[in-house]
């Protein structure tokens, strides 16, 4: 009897801190932000001056000036593992970020890994994380948050990969004692995904999510090869019925009308953005947790009122639960679709600051040198 009492008093102490959040500097870094896709991922070129160049000073600056408060940088664990000497590349854009009062997110975020099915490559997540943890040991745990991983799948397992993360968390944990780490659900960080996710032991954490849905409007159906994509370019948002009727009779094949009458017929609104981040925001709340949405956009082929207006109202969603922000991404097609290199100081798009509710700080337009 006495040593299950004792074992209950140590297992509430353990949960307990679980109902702990980040301290609210912490959280102030993550409101606005962007991601840099393509600066370690899959870079253009992969020779020291290029990476050290890929993105200028200039155009950091206009970064925080614009009203990012931080970077998200996801970092490709098979470009580090191919030449270490590339973390010493990491580190110093890393602090170039910083010097422009820019928090940053460093994600791993793999090419080809298969988690759920090979030993190897879930302790190749580990080794990136005992390479990169003392690397960002030396940095600011004020501005430097490591996230462990870019969107796990692990299907319907949902346990699986909570142990994988406690696992990566606990390495993490061995060189940033004092860092607030990211966490995320299976099920590519979706909402679904942390709505199934048992929150961890550690109150120094926040949770990230990633939203992108429909994915019919915002990423023209891209799972599904094939279709008429310049109709569903032409999707509404809102998804009223007059606009979404004229864009399924303009549709080049039966499939691609039958799925733009499919998405329509779920009638995706502001209210509907703002119902799925409440979701979210609820989990948070009845966890006493933080959260993050660590990525969302819509493609550049979208028509501009309709991609606009939904990453307005997904803004204005997320704002309204307090959850940060990072639009996906700098030099991607889904946000800013800057070149990649970016050059010296590529243009910010207006009018994706003003959805971004950032049109006031927005600096000067600009054409790329």
């Amino acid at each position: 009897m006495i040593l299950r009492g004792l074992l209950l008093l140590m297992l509430l102490a353990f949960g307990g801190t679980a109902l702990a959040e980040p301290a609210a500097e912490r959280l102030a870094a993550l409101r606005r932000g962007v991601n840099l896709t393509n600066w370690f991922r899959y870079p253009a070129r992969a020779d020291p001056a290029a990476i050290a160049g890929y993105l200028g000073d200039a155009a950091i600056a206009d970064l925080a000036r614009a009203g990012f408060g931080f970077v998200r940088l996801p970092v490709q664990p098979e470009f580090i593992a191919a030449d270490p000497a590339r973390l010493a590349l990491l580190g110093e854009a890393i602090r170039r970020l910083q010097r422009h009062g820019l928090a940053v997110v460093v994600v791993a975020h793999p090419a080809s890994w298969r988690l759920e099915s090979s030993a190897p490559d879930r302790a190749g997540l580990l080794a990136f994380w005992r390479a990169v943890g003392p690397l960002l040991a030396g940095a600011d745990p004020r501005l430097t948050f490591p996230e462990v991983l870019n969107e796990p799948v692990f299907p319907d397992d949902p346990a699986g990969w909570a142990a994988l993360q406690a696992s990566a968390l606990a390495v993490i944990r061995a060189s940033l004692p004092a860092h607030t780490v990211i966490l995320t659900g299976q099920d590519w960080g979706s909402i679904g995904g942390l709505l199934a996710l048992a929150p961890v032991a550690d109150g120094n954490v926040i949770y990230s999510v990633h939203f992108y849905d429909p994915a019919e409007l915002t990423a023209l159906a891209a799972y599904r090869p094939g279709l008429d994509t310049a109709a569903l370019a032409r999707l509404p948002f809102p998804m009223d019925a007059p606009g979404c009727a004229s864009a399924a009779t303009s549709a080049a094949d039966v499939p691609t009308r039958e799925l733009i009458r499919f998405v329509c017929a779920r009638n995706w609104s502001a209210a509907t953005v703002r119902a799925r981040l409440a979701a979210a925001g609820a989990w948070a709340r009845r966890n006493h947790a933080a959260l993050l949405l660590g990525e969302f956009g819509a493609s550049a082929r979208l028509n501009p009122p309709a991609r606009l207006a939904w990453i307005g109202a997904v803004r204005d969603a997320a704002e309204q639960q307090g959850i940060g922000w990072a639009l996906g991404g700098y030099d991607d097609a889904m946000g800013f679709g800057v070149p990649r290199p970016p050059g010296v100081r590529p243009s910010l798009d207006r009018g994706m600051l003003r959805a971004l509710g950032l049109s006031a700080a927005a600096p000067p337009a600009r054409s790329p040198p």
